[in-house]
């Protein structure tokens, strides 16, 4: 506290001091703005409006008007809290400190709260309320009558004011009301101080929650591991034809400064392609080494009681994105002597899974023996026409120059927009390519085991014999995954992955992997001439040096036909190194022959090239509502709404709508950012409470129309943040009323989960709001959740019903968001907090002027 001298030196109070100082603003940007970057034919410089860029400004205001009084909080919190000179600010809830926490499961509660003025002499009251959310917080004195300020009231000895805070709200959110006291022991008087009481209301939904305890079935009853080492392990049987160099990472790498000034000298070119991509792939290895040695530890150990080869490694929270490149890395386990030492013996296991708290191990089995009994070739007829896509020009456009190597030796790009079906379109040019070549050899890769699943089941499902399609998983893949009697490289008896023998591979007509093992078919030694095609799925979440493995050794362009399949608008590859992605590592080779490149570029008259490159237009999947947005944003207005009125008008009738007919909803919720110790991902519990609420009106809305169970890709939560996808997952296990219905197949998870999937619901949980006033750092960001590409990709899963659940004073000062939320408000299907726009009314004063009339 500072001593009462200094205070009157002052000569005014702390807070008039700092309302009297310059204040530094965000910048805000001019009514007219451009939206993010754009690149090529894909969007075109597009502008918002006069009334977006206007809500736009404001919000960036009220972000610093909170700042302000942020600052001013922390600034005078020990010096204003406590009661002073005999005169007392009391409640009948108890306070903590300066604070009044209360967690309410009604609409609507009264605080009230008591001024007594226990001095020998008069004191002149002042008082100020903060709005931190608009409508939500109402301030009475004792006879009724709304006060938004008091003046100079005046408190004789013993006597006593009292206000009561109203609180009235329909949405679950995190609320907080900040009351300032301001007393004068005279009119004018210079002798001035302060009182301040924060109110804090969290307000749920409702009181049916119990104790959970999120532990997966598959660590029931574990115990402690006694260690077995496996001796004579064989990875595989395919020999190394082609030996692979090494490319130890150089020392001059961890000097990041002068690394970024070497890429930045160095635009890529011909010349310097290997180089360029030599240093960003150091670039991310390094970081991704950083961020694995933090998993080095000495750590107990279980396994599983039922897969004694399955252990289970506790961990801290993961970073954010590491568990995606943890999973498939090979560790080295060296149990600990009885003197604490390291044993000679160490044992090696695979990352099979990673999630917030745990790392689960494969262990090896043992041999691996050449599988038997292979099913011998069948020879049957394929239907030519193409019926499935006779209807749609584009799809048979590509299919037929896929089919006639038109762009070779060029690589032929399908860019397919979300639901426009380019993965139809690759297995129907693979099945007329089996067709009519007898001979041809195909290898279809994909970024991901998901995605090369995805793409194998819909290859296999398409008229094409199974015994002519073969799947080659990683030997890290997990046993447990794989479908059973799938044509693949799994030994039945023992259940265990191999890497068969060249001719093996070479017999198949059809050969399904990853790009990443895609190099083992080149450094065992299938020649470059063997494959006739060479596809890549979802081609734009694949870093280029990714997508050149099975390129550099296995494609003769003058003999094979390479077709790129994916979406430069959807996500992108996910990288460790911030440097790395910033000099151009996490742009696809897709995405940067389309930008960069003439002959994948549209024209201004005549669009794309067909021989080259053809852009799917026909969306099978949204809601046209659903669809407009991310149509308008990203693919300039081109995509047509095709999906079936049937399955996209199931919910126009819903009872939860705010505006019948129209399946979407933005609901704004006053929530708070919050982490946990030593975990950097963020959470909301205000939006899981809210989400909690729609999913108890969908599972209502099941039951009235007589279904008991939610099937498969009905519903979809999608979140950014992984803490976030386990506070939502706890609250179906936690919640009474969720917990005993049949929610197992709704799947939570990020966005790169959902990339290529698609649900007849999809929920989204964008996470981001203001810090606590109380928080020490107020800093106001969206981080990634404003990245567009995960925007598209969030947006477009949804066929029948989207619901995005997120707080609007935050996303309202970026464009994207700002266009999404506008667009829902206008057309009806805004529900949740109040948040002014320009036309409501103008900005007010930010910070307490306790002398204003």
């Amino acid at each position: 506290m500072l001593p009462s001298d200094k205070c009157h030196q002052d000569q005014m109070s702390l807070l008039e001091q700092e309302r009297l100082q310059p204040q530094m603003l965000p910048a805000v940007q001019s009514a007219q703005y451009t939206l993010l970057r754009k690149y090529g034919e894909l969007n075109g410089p597009q502008h918002v409006s006069d009334v977006e860029a206007k809500t736009a400004q404001q919000a960036r205001k009220k972000i610093a008007a909170r700042l302000t009084i942020a600052k001013l909080f922390h600034r005078y919190r020990a010096q204003l809290i406590y009661n002073k000179h005999n005169v007392t600010v009391t409640s009948d809830t108890p306070t903590k400190g300066e604070k009044i926490c209360l967690t309410v499961y009604d609409n609507n509660m009264m605080v009230p709260l008591t001024v007594k003025n226990s001095e020998v002499k008069m004191v002149y009251l002042s008082f100020w309320a903060s709005e931190l959310v608009k409508d939500i917080f109402t301030v009475s004195d004792c006879h009724g009558n709304i006060i938004k300020t008091l003046t100079q009231l005046p408190l004789r000895p013993g006597e006593a004011y009292q206000i009561q805070v109203h609180f009235n709200s329909e949405h679950a959110g995190f609320y907080e009301q900040l009351l300032v006291f301001k007393f004068e022991t005279r009119l004018q008087s210079t002798d001035t101080f302060e009182v301040m009481r924060l109110l804090e209301i969290n307000q749920r939904t409702s009181y049916d929650e119990e104790p959970f305890t999120t532990v997966p079935d598959s660590l029931c009853d574990i115990e402690t591991v006694k260690w077995v080492p496996v001796e004579g392990f064989n990875y595989s049987l395919l020999p190394m034809a082609v030996p692979l160099k090494g490319y130890e990472m150089p020392d001059s790498i961890k000097d990041l400064k002068q690394t970024t000034m070497e890429l930045e000298k160095m635009p890529l070119n011909w010349e310097n392609y290997p180089t360029k991509f030599h240093l960003l792939l150091h670039l991310e290895e390094l970081q991704q080494k950083i961020e694995i040695e933090k998993y080095n530890q000495d750590a107990p150990l279980f396994r599983h009681k039922d897969n004694r080869d399955l252990l289970i490694l506790k961990i801290a929270c993961a970073a954010k994105n590491s568990h995606w490149r943890l999973v498939g890395n090979k560790l080295r386990v060296c149990p600990l002597n009885p003197l604490g030492g390291l044993n000679e013996t160490s044992y090696e296991a695979w990352v099979c899974h990673v999630d917030l708290e745990n790392m689960w191990l494969q262990c090896n089995k043992g041999q691996v023996r050449v599988p038997q009994g292979q099913e011998a070739r069948e020879n049957i007829m394929i239907r030519t026409r193409l019926i499935e896509l006779e209807s749609n020009p584009e799809q048979c456009n590509a299919v037929l120059h896929i089919v006639a190597a038109s762009a070779k030796p060029s690589p032929y790009l399908v860019f397919g927009p979300p639901g426009t079906g380019k993965t139809v379109t690759l297995v129907e040019a693979i099945k007329q390519i089996v067709t009519r070549q007898p001979c041809c050899h195909i290898l279809a890769c994909a970024p991901s085991n998901s995605a090369a699943d995805h793409l194998c089941e819909k290859i296999r499902a398409g008229s094409i014999p199974t015994s002519m399609v073969y799947r080659l998983y990683a030997l890290s893949y997990p046993v447990a995954n794989i479908p059973p009697k799938s044509l693949c490289n799994l030994e039945e008896k023992t259940r265990t992955l191999l890497i068969p023998h060249k001719e093996i591979l070479m017999w198949q007509r059809i050969l399904v992997t990853t790009l990443q093992t895609a190099g083992r078919l080149v450094s065992g030694g299938i020649p470059p001439g063997h494959f006739t095609y060479l596809f890549v799925d979802e081609a734009g979440q694949a870093t280029e040096t990714e997508c050149i493995i099975p390129l550099a050794g296995l494609l003769d362009p003058q003999t094979c036909q390479l077709v790129l399949a994916g979406d430069p608008k959807q996500l992108g590859p996910i990288l460790s190194s911030v440097v790395a992605e910033k000099h151009g590592l996490g742009v696809s080779m897709l995405e940067r022959l389309m930008n960069n490149i003439v002959l994948y570029k549209s024209h201004e008259t005549h669009g794309f090239n067909n021989r080259f490159v053809s852009k799917l237009l026909r969306n099978y999947r949204s809601h046209p509502a659903i669809l407009k947005i991310p149509n308008e944003l990203f693919y300039a207005g081109q995509l047509q709404p095709y999906a079936d009125k049937a399955t996209y008008s199931a919910y126009c009738d819903w009872e939860c709508l705010p505006r019948k007919g129209f399946p979407l909803i933005f609901h704004g919720v006053a929530g708070t950012d919050e982490r946990d110790h030593n975990c950097p991902s963020v959470y909301n519990m205000a939006e899981v409470e809210v989400l909690k609420d729609y999913l108890k009106a969908l599972v209502r809305h099941f039951r009235k129309k007589g279904v008991t169970k939610i099937e498969p890709n009905e519903i979809g939560v999608i979140t950014p943040y992984t803490k976030q996808v386990e506070k939502i997952k706890n609250a179906l296990q936690t919640d009474k009323d969720l917990r005993q219905e049949n929610l197992e197949n709704i799947m939570v998870g990020s966005v790169e989960k959902f990339q290529g999937k698609e649900c007849n619901v999809i929920l989204v949980s964008t996470v981001r709001s203001y810090p606590k006033l109380t928080a020490h750092k107020q800093q106001v960001t969206i981080g990634f959740v404003n990245n567009e590409k995960r925007f598209n990709v969030a947006l477009t899963r949804a066929q029948a019903l989207l619901i995005v659940v997120g707080d609007p004073r935050v996303l309202k000062t970026e464009p994207i968001w700002n266009k999404f939320i506008h667009y829902c408000s206008e057309e009806g299907g805004y529900r949740g907090i109040t948040v002014s726009d320009g036309e409501e009314e103008e900005e007010e004063d930010a910070l307490p002027n306790v002398h204003s009339e």
